[in-house]
């Protein structure tokens, strides 16, 4: 059994390195990175959304900018589009689960402001909509994905591949690539930038 947990431990650790020694990888990161900065010294907001364990990386990075990632400083306006049941019931309901982000994308989103989508496959359908409401509304939109990117990779603005198949190594790595814009964006805002 050790044998096996220091297996998944070093699976987990190749999948960090490869992204670490991928220059387009990090050059997108980057540019995303900047993306929101910019978003929030225009006065917007970001927003979240995915499904299963993408939802709660969703409400995972939205709650560190609004409450606060490393040190104490105003709060960040970020919406996990994933979190009001009455919003998901609702809207699942009267036009369909395909429908659950893309009307409160139409609903709640600025131009100007940014929007995330979180995908281990990069073909969730209500996430590819929320994409396509966003772009009619002036919305920049990242695709946070892994595998070959999938369906969302090829229309958003900008796309975060994670290059793995394995289903847990993707998540951990989008949770790893959220912390990092946490960071830069609290960092360049108000902690006096980063190198």
């Amino acid at each position: 059994m050790k044998q096996y947990i220091y297996h998944q431990i070093a699976e987990s650790a190749a999948t960090k390195q490869a992204i670490l020694e991928s220059e387009p990888l990090l050059d997108v990161i980057e540019v995303v990175a900047k993306a929101c900065v910019e978003v929030y010294r225009n006065g917007k907001k970001t927003m979240l959304a995915g499904n299963g364990g993408s939802a709660a990386d969703a409400q995972h990075i939205a709650a560190e900018l609004v409450g606060r990632y490393g040190f104490d400083r105003p709060s960040i306006p970020s919406l996990a589009l994933t979190t009001d049941t009455s919003n998901l019931t609702a809207i699942g309901n009267d036009y369909g689960y395909d429908k659950v982000f893309s009307r409160q994308v139409e609903g709640m989103s600025q131009e100007g402001d940014l929007f995330i989508g979180i995908s281990t496959s990069g073909n969730s359908q209500n996430i590819i909509n929320a994409f396509e409401s966003a772009k009619e509304r002036g919305v920049t939109t990242v695709a946070l994905v892994g595998r070959d990117g999938g369906k969302m990779a090829a229309i958003a603005d900008y796309a975060i591949i994670i290059p793995s198949n394995a289903t847990p190594r993707i998540q951990e790595s989008h949770i790893l690539i959220g912390h990092i814009l946490c960071d830069i964006i609290e960092k360049e805002l108000f902690g006096g930038g980063v190198a």
